[in-house]
């Protein structure tokens, strides 16, 4: 069980929910953390990808694609529940729970500084990066 307030007080944490291990978006932006991680962590942030695989799937995910960024298993939705990343869909006639593609910015203190939703998996991490760079010159001016 991981928990972010572990954080509090030393880094900036990127939670970055996907709706399932292997599908082409996800993997784009498993790849885009993965690759850039040295970037994220010189501006004194940690990157955890959230889904609803179980830890099995993630380890076969990581291993598939060479993955470095943290994957956490959020099986019973409880954490996606929390930051109101499901809805229901219809889907085949059907209401279905939905994960959006969402990212959360926390900075140091423990407090959510952006939100990014229905993001677009090729630009994503450029994003990221670019509202994790505001955040360490906020910090350095204050």
């Amino acid at each position: 069980m991981m928990d972010l307030s572990s954080y509090r007080g030393k880094k900036n944490v990127v939670l970055y929910f996907y709706p399932k291990d292997g599908t082409p978006g996800c993997t784009l932006q498993a790849i885009g953390f993965s690759d850039r991680e040295e970037e994220f962590r010189r501006l004194d942030t940690i990157v955890f990808g959230v889904s609803r695989d179980d830890v099995l799937s993630h380890q076969a995910f990581r291993d598939e694609h060479g993955l470095t960024v943290n994957l956490l298993a959020d099986t019973e939705s409880e954490v996606c529940r929390l930051y109101h990343v499901i809805q229901e869909r219809i889907v085949d006639g059907h209401a279905r729970p939905v994960l959006l593609r969402s990212t959360f910015v926390i900075d140091k203190k423990g407090v959510v500084r952006h939100i990014l939703q229905d993001v677009n998996p090729r630009a994503h991490v450029d994003e990221v990066l670019k509202v994790c760079r505001q955040l360490e010159n906020l910090a350095h001016a204050n």
